[in-house]
């Protein structure tokens, strides 16, 4: 029994050293261009973001980045529209909002925002379940350098 399985351990090993044999030979010198290569990305080429290529990408450019709904009463729901603009040389895509708490809500434009027009994000705030000083982020997120704005909703939650 012991020795069957020296040859079956054997032989599986033979096949497998084979095999890895086989993949790294045909890899070598593989010029095949399907695929991502690392010319595809376009990362800044800098540190600081300074590059040619940033010159052509979309810039969000919003008319505030916080907003401060002051004194509510506890179990309001409030709204507010968020307004931008694409400053850049190409279309502007958000591809989502992220909000730091479950008490807000967001919607982004679902088309893409050409350079020089305008666009909103319209949010909503429930303060069910709140109390005090509401601090909630919201992590715009876009084809833009840097990849995520942050946008800042303030309440002072009274309880009635």
């Amino acid at each position: 029994m012991n020795y069957m399985l020296r040859v079956l351990n054997n032989d599986f090993l033979k096949k497998n050293l084979f095999f890895v044999f086989c993949v790294l030979f045909l890899s070598c010198g593989n010029n095949n261009k399907q695929g991502l290569t690392s010319l595809d990305i376009k990362n800044p080429a800098t540190a600081d973001g300074v590059d040619n290529q940033q010159l052509n990408m979309p810039e969000i450019q919003f008319d505030n980045l916080s907003y401060d709904f002051g004194k509510i009463i506890q179990g309001e729901i409030l709204s507010y529209t968020f307004h931008f603009k694409n400053v850049g040389k190409s279309s502007l895509l958000i591809s989502g909002v992220e909000a730091s708490c479950g008490c807000t809500t967001s919607v982004p434009p679902k088309v893409p925002v050409k350079p020089g027009e305008k666009g909103e994000i319209s949010i909503t705030f429930d303060s069910k379940f709140k109390n005090g000083d509401v601090v909630s982020y919201l992590v715009v997120f876009a084809n833009t350098y840097p990849a995520q704005t942050v946008l800042t909703v303030n309440a002072t939650v009274v309880v009635p």
